[in-house]
């Protein structure tokens, strides 16, 4: 397992060039092209906001309530939405990645763990082409419109990018397991979306957690719960501290064993994807 797993680094450009693939092969024929990866998260958020803004949920900022939810809401909504679409979007796409590609598992040499890391890491690339989006957001609530109680933390910002790479560990250990089970059970990749449907109205998305019907030691148990507080607190949250860190470090832990773990059944299991694609 693990001169297999070393090998990764080897087929760092085979991976490149699938996901230049994937990338160019998702929007041949259209239009707009690329211009879909920034309009996608747009209309996405035009309709939640809408929804759960004016019809079902009314997020409020009084001073008085300390768990209110303070700052434009749609902001509040694309700092959970925008990663949430990245990992439904990644497991979706991975859970099904190796029996859409039964012509390269059966080539000997190719390294069958490349297709569910390539449909992860083609996502990435869409969550961020979907971050300048957000940072307009940002950028126009902190300088221009200032009353709107968004202020950027320089030191808080810095914990982007240990986000990110949580989510990618996390991310890509679900998508190995869901990958290797689904071709010997087809009816993973269809119970999958139900499951996410359901994982999503239990995060705190597009509503703040202090203020979720869900007891905070239930949200503990939910690990997408640190990811999507975390963007939150780094992004959105006023104040200068990164109140989860130790969360946030603490799946990132468990994601490396996660990881490992999802490896070692992918390997057990990769003799017998050939035959069963």
């Amino acid at each position: 397992m693990w001169d297999n797993l070393a090998r990764l680094v080897r087929y760092r450009g085979l991976i490149q060039s699938l996901v230049v693939r994937d990338l160019k092969a998702r929007y041949r024929g259209s239009v707009l092209g690329f211009f879909w990866s920034f309009i996608n998260p747009l209309l996405l958020l035009m309709v939640y906001t809408v929804v759960f803004r004016y019809f079902m949920v009314r997020p409020g900022s009084d001073p008085n309530d300390p768990n209110a939810l303070g700052g434009p809401y749609a902001v509040f909504l694309f700092c959970g939405l925008l990663p949430w679409t990245w990992f439904t979007s990644a497991l979706l796409e991975s859970a099904g990645s190796l029996i859409f590609s039964g012509n390269l598992i059966k080539k000997v040499l190719f390294p069958a763990e490349v297709l569910p890391l390539v449909s992860v890491l083609s996502t990435m690339a869409h969550f961020f082409f979907g971050l300048p989006i957000l940072a307009g957001f940002l950028i126009y609530y902190e300088f221009i419109d200032p009353a709107a109680y968004i202020h950027l933390h320089f030191t808080k910002l810095l914990w982007f990018p240990v986000v990110v790479a949580v989510q990618l560990i996390f991310t890509s250990a679900l998508a190995l397991l869901l990958s290797s089970l689904t071709v010997h059970y087809r009816d993973i990749k269809d119970l999958l979306g139900n499951l996410l449907t359901f994982w999503f109205f239990v995060t705190p998305i597009i509503y703040w957690y202090k203020k979720s019907p869900i007891p905070k030691s239930w949200l503990n148990w939910n690990p997408f719960f640190h990811l999507a507080v975390s963007y939150q607190e780094v992004l959105f949250i006023p104040d200068n501290v990164f109140g989860h860190k130790k969360w946030l470090l603490a799946m990132g832990a468990g994601s490396i064993v996660l990881f490992l773990g999802a490896y070692w059944v992918f390997d057990r299991l990769r003799d017998s994807f050939a035959e069963a694609v």
